[in-house]
């Protein structure tokens, strides 16, 4: 998912949540939820609804801090990698591991 910048929020079961990214493979939701954890959220996971049993298993992952905006979070640089270091639009997309702060790329 890409961030948007849209804070959008609802109920899982009877939690009131912040939906961070919503139909997700499990791969992408282990990532956000570890993630997410080690910044100090609460997270919840639901299982979305398939249709047939072959179709594959996604997942909706969301927190309870109802101010929670992913997009905020990752352009204001708040969200800490596992190593301490600053989580950057490529990491948090699992694009790459670089958390160098530079979001463009000059040709050389």
């Amino acid at each position: 998912m890409v961030l948007s910048g849209k804070h959008t929020f609802g109920s899982i079961g009877d939690t009131r949540v912040t939906f961070v990214e919503k139909k997700v493979d499990e791969n992408r939701k282990d990532f956000l939820k570890k993630l997410l954890e080690h910044n100090g959220f609460e997270v919840i996971i639901e299982e979305e609804k398939r249709k047939t049993e072959e179709e594959p298993q996604l997942y909706t992952v969301a927190v309870t801090d109802m101010v929670f905006n992913p997009t905020i979070w990752v352009f204001e640089r708040k969200l800490k990698t596992f190593d301490g270091h600053k989580v950057t639009q490529d990491y948090w997309n699992q694009v790459s591991e670089d958390t160098n702060p530079h979001y463009w790329k000059y040709a050389d």
